[in-house]
């Protein structure tokens, strides 16, 4: 069985508070036995810690650009104190997930960006990469990302045209696919999925986001939850997609994270012994 590694799923979400157990359960019979959960907020960072503890799994600290609104500058200073208190916790993994939203038409963007440039100053003290969220603000996150001296990142649920895509990855970024490159009308994003260079992605399911599109039909349509055991499926498709095995996905994917992420090369633990 392929052994996959899901490097976006907010795994600490409400959504999974009454199965937890049973939803990794399923992921590790699926294969599904790495995975990174981001923070949203700074109130988020212990409990997101706790849950990769208590899994074994990896997380990162940051503050997601849609929760800017309620967040306060204090908040920034958490973030830096968290980051450097957790800096000897070899499941934590970098800053993130952080960055612009300008899909929301009445999101505070002059806020985002303030915070999203304080985020990458603390990501660049601490010489950690970022996990990026990008929506319809792939230029703007580019050109912050580049001024900044953060080394390298993922950038999330990648939407952008082939020439964002390309100078993303000229950055030193990571493109992250997952559920929505089984979208049938997901043409663009399916055509990136297929032919970025080998070493340039990294697989995700944003869960209990982002569902892909096997979920969107049916009974729970109106309101379906993604599983970080959907990514099996989806990676399959984009297996499919760019025509390779799921097992040579699953093995380029981990060593695409772990270059996205160097920490991730010893942050899954189990008995004590970190997973290569």
């Amino acid at each position: 069985m392929p052994d996959w590694l899901d490097s976006h799923c907010h795994l600490d979400a409400a959504e999974f508070d009454h199965d937890r157990d049973a939803v990794v359960g399923r992921a590790a019979a699926a294969g599904v036995r790495r995975i990174l959960i981001p923070a949203v907020d700074a109130a988020s960072f212990p409990r997101v810690a706790a849950c990769a503890t208590r899994y074994g799994f990896a997380y990162a600290l940051g503050i997601h650009p849609l929760y800017v609104d309620r967040a306060v500058a204090e908040d920034l200073e958490r973030l830096e104190a968290a980051a450097r208190a957790a800096l000897d916790d070899p499941r934590f993994v970098g800053i993130g997930e952080i960055g612009l939203d300008h899909f929301v038409a009445d999101a505070d963007r002059d806020r985002q960006r303030r915070f999203f440039a304080a985020q990458l100053e603390i990501a660049a003290r601490l010489a950690l990469p970022v996990v990026l969220h990008v929506r319809r603000a792939v230029d703007d996150v580019l050109r912050y990302f580049r001024q900044s001296k953060v080394g390298s990142g993922i950038a999330h649920a990648f939407n952008g045209s082939e020439e964002q895509a390309t100078a993303c990855i000229a950055a030193g970024l990571r493109l992250g696919f997952g559920g929505a490159a089984t979208y049938d009308g997901s043409k663009r994003i399916r055509r990136l999925a297929a032919f970025v260079p080998d070493d340039a992605w990294v697989l995700e399911t944003d869960a209990p986001d982002m569902p892909p599109q096997w979920l969107r039909e049916g009974p729970a349509a109106d309101s379906p939850r993604n599983e970080p055991a959907e990514l099996a499926r989806i990676a399959s498709e984009i297996a499919t997609l760019r025509g390779t095995t799921p097992e040579a996905l699953a093995a380029q994917g981990v060593r695409n994270a772990i270059a996205a992420v160097p920490r991730l090369a010893t942050a899954f633990v189990q008995d004590g012994r970190a997973r290569q």
